[in-house]
């Protein structure tokens, strides 16, 4: 079956079948010699419940390692055939522009991130999008659930100047929620709720995505085009890494990538998963079917479901919608964690959320490739302490009496290999599985000498290779322990804070983290290392790989989590990628904007963590702007009143100091509140106010321009 720009998306059941059994197949034939291998080993000196759970975890681990690999070589394949007949994008006619007015909103959740990185990507894409003369039907919102005021007022200020330098009243919106409840997710809903009837299609981006006008208005047409389709999840690209780790990140999806997403459109087809961002969804469909559910139980595998999408990708084919990976459509970007710890704080909020999914695998009515996609979340996170208990079982296995070795030993089936032969081929066939998607990738990259050129050519590709591989080799075991812990603490019911991730060059190393972070790893690794070379020499040597990135776990982490490292790696070209040496318009148009692009003003370090609330309460602009954006209240009981009246006076007597975050947050959302305090501040004699007020006031008239001084010192 192959599809036509003038086909629908209609799937033969019969080739669906067709296709999940070849990899399924695929799958097995690669995990079956491997597990029977195994098992002969540990039958030549008899089962014991120490082999069988050994030979358990094996079974589970390879078949994961199959899978993947199967994935990849479906996808180089198809890859070399020209690519797989049965994708979205097919369905187009390039030729056929046609007329688009299907309302459509690029909304951005956001909390407390980065914000002149915010608005100067969401700038990237305005523009982009006038470009492609799309703008007369798509409206632009920030989402923002952020909770410290310095990020509120700064995001308020960059909202309307952004509006002003684009002329943009009317199309770019900006919303603050009083209460970040349910997270994005709740973000999103509170978002269909108030605005959703007015859109056919919404594009939603995370904070750090970046998508070109033509990549939106594709998929706008791409939904136009299959009318029974709900949701379409692109495949970004990462970008803008500067340290080792994040270049090693985004040069392995950028060459690997490839196959394995078509690999999995291969057997996703019309049942694809959705990540959360750099996607289009059907907004009627969405508010009707995806509400999310509260699980029983408290935290952290009951109340509101961390993880949305999954979930939220399911309810849509529940309700009888297709759900699509766009694997080779241009135009669509993000970025990644720039340190190893930035990477573990970002997994546990992951895993946390994908725990939970244990909850729904067996629910009435999800899909059966839902249900795998839950599982195969489960199992990215849960693979870890099966590794650590795979390696823990091994070292209590070897402490017993070794079985029999010699040449002529005959395995449990009469095959003619020693011991030592058949373990050595067995980790050899481990090995040469883990390195096939690699050599994949440069086979397919080498039958195209331009793509080639676009990573830095052979040698550059080939030197990266060989130092990504060594670099993920002893990275794993720290992230092994790191999951570990994490799952035992979820475990132990212990929940955790669903904070602000730290993006691109946000997150360069810092010694007192990083030693933090891995003193235990280090103390581990020294501990097992000691252990097994007094046990058995060989497995210690065996084991090295994994010891050695345990040992140096804090010199690595902090190296590969170094800025400066990062650009002497750039400058010898390794990790590169297209988008570095070939970037797209839109990242060279933010790339401009990051470096040249105004600051906003700079506090004193006394003034700086309330710098936010002074310039609500002291800039008459900053106050005319947040207060004309509050909400207007009802009447609120006296005792709400009584409350803020006390606010204020130990605001205005004792300072911001005196507030904890929570009252400051309430001060800064009530509108009486607001206006009350720029006009006592201003009007108040100097011993009615707070030593930090009196020196707020002379650093606000030193920094602001000539007319906003004159003004306030008429006032």
């Amino acid at each position: 079956m192959r599809l036509t720009p003038r086909d629908d998306i209609t799937l033969d059941p019969l080739v669906v079948t067709q296709r999940r059994t070849r990899v399924a197949t695929l799958v097995l034939a690669v995990t079956a010699p491997a597990v029977v291998v195994m098992a002969d080993l540990h039958a030549r000196s008899g089962f014991d419940g120490w082999k069988i759970v050994h030979l358990f975890l094996f079974t589970i681990l390879f078949a994961l390692l199959a899978f993947g690999v199967a994935q990849a070589w479906v996808g180089f394949r198809l890859r070399r055939a020209g690519g797989d007949p049965i994708r979205i994008v097919r369905t187009l006619d390039p030729d056929d522009e046609g007329v688009l007015d299907a309302p459509t909103a690029v909304i951005m959740p956001i909390c407390n991130e980065e914000v002149r990185r915010v608005f100067e990507g969401l700038r990237t894409i305005y523009e982009s999008v006038q470009a492609q003369g799309r703008l007369a039907n798509c409206d632009f919102f920030i989402l923002s659930d952020s909770p410290d005021t310095n990020h509120w007022i700064e995001e308020e200020a960059a909202w309307l100047a952004l509006v002003r330098k684009l002329d943009a009243h009317g199309r770019i919106f900006y919303r603050k929620r009083r209460g970040g409840i349910n997270k994005k997710a709740g973000n999103v809903a509170d978002f269909c709720r108030r605005w959703g009837s007015r859109y056919r299609y919404m594009v939603v981006l995370d904070a750090d995505s970046l998508i070109s006008g033509q990549a939106v208005t594709t998929l706008v047409r791409l939904m136009e085009r299959n009318p029974r389709v709900g949701l379409i999840q692109a495949v970004p690209v990462l970008f803008n890494g500067e340290t080792i780790l994040a270049r090693v990140q985004q040069f392995a999806s950028r060459l690997y990538g490839p196959l394995f997403t078509a690999g999995l459109n291969y057997w996703q087809l019309g049942e694809a998963n959705y990540w959360g961002h750099n996607a289009i969804i059907r907004v009627r469909p969405f508010i009707r079917h995806c509400s999310l559910p509260e699980l029983p139980g408290d935290g952290p595998f009951g109340g509101r479901i961390l993880s949305h999408d999954y979930v939220e990708a399911a309810l849509m084919r529940r309700a009888g919608w297709q759900v699509w990976l766009a694997t080779d459509l241009p135009g669509n970007y993000e970025e990644c964690p720039a340190n190893l710890v930035d990477l573990a704080k970002r997994d546990r909020r992951w895993l946390q959320g994908n725990l939970q999914h244990t909850r729904l695998i067996f629910a009435r009515g999800f899909h059966a490739v839902n249900r795998l996609h839950f599982t195969l979340g489960i199992l990215s996170y849960v693979a870890s302490p099966l590794w650590f208990a795979l390696l823990a079982v091994s070292c209590v296995m070897a402490r017993q009496a070794a079985p029999t070795t010699g040449p002529d030993a005959l395995g449990a089936h009469g095959w003619p290999w020693s011991f030592g032969a058949q373990a050595v081929g067995l980790f050899a066939a481990t090995v040469a599985l883990l390195l096939l998607p690699k050599v994949l990738a440069l086979i397919d990259l080498k039958r195209s000498p331009e793509e080639m050129g676009a990573f830095g050519g052979w040698r550059r590709v080939g030197a990266s290779v060989v130092a990504e591989t060594l670099t993920f080799t002893l990275v794993a075991p720290i992230l092994m322990l790191f999951h570990t812990k994490f799952i035992v603490l979820t475990l132990c019911r212990q929940t955790i804070a669903w904070g602000t991730q730290r993006r691109g060059n946000a997150g360069g190393s810092d010694w007192a983290e990083v030693v933090s972070a891995h003193a235990g790893h280090t103390g581990f690794g020294l501990a097992v290392a000691f252990f097994v070379a007094t046990m058995s020499p060989a497995l210690a040597w065996w084991m090295s790989p994994l010891l050695a990135g345990l040992v140096l776990s804090i010199p690595l982490s902090y190296v590969t989590g170094s800025l400066a490292a990062g650009k002497r790696v750039r400058a010898w070209g390794w990790f590169g990628t297209p988008e570095e040496h070939h970037p797209a318009p839109e990242l060279r148009r933010l790339e401009t904007l990051m470096t040249t692009g105004t600051v906003g003003p700079t506090p004193e370090r006394g003034l700086a963590s309330d710098f936010g609330l002074l310039q609500a309460v002291l800039d008459p602009y900053v106050n005319a702007l947040h207060v004309s954006l509050l909400r207007i209240k009802d009447a609120a009981p006296e005792a709400i009143e009584l409350r803020l009246v006390d606010l204020r006076e130990r605001l205005v007597r004792q300072g911001p100091a005196a507030l904890d975050a929570r009252e400051k947050l309430a001060v800064l959302s009530d509108v009486d509140s607001m206006v009350a305090l720029h006009e006592e501040i201003w009007s108040a004699p100097p011993a009615r106010l707070a030593e930090w007020w009196r020196h707020a006031l002379e650093h606000y008239r030193a920094m602001a321009p000539a007319p906003v001084n004159a003004l306030t010192r008429a006032a």
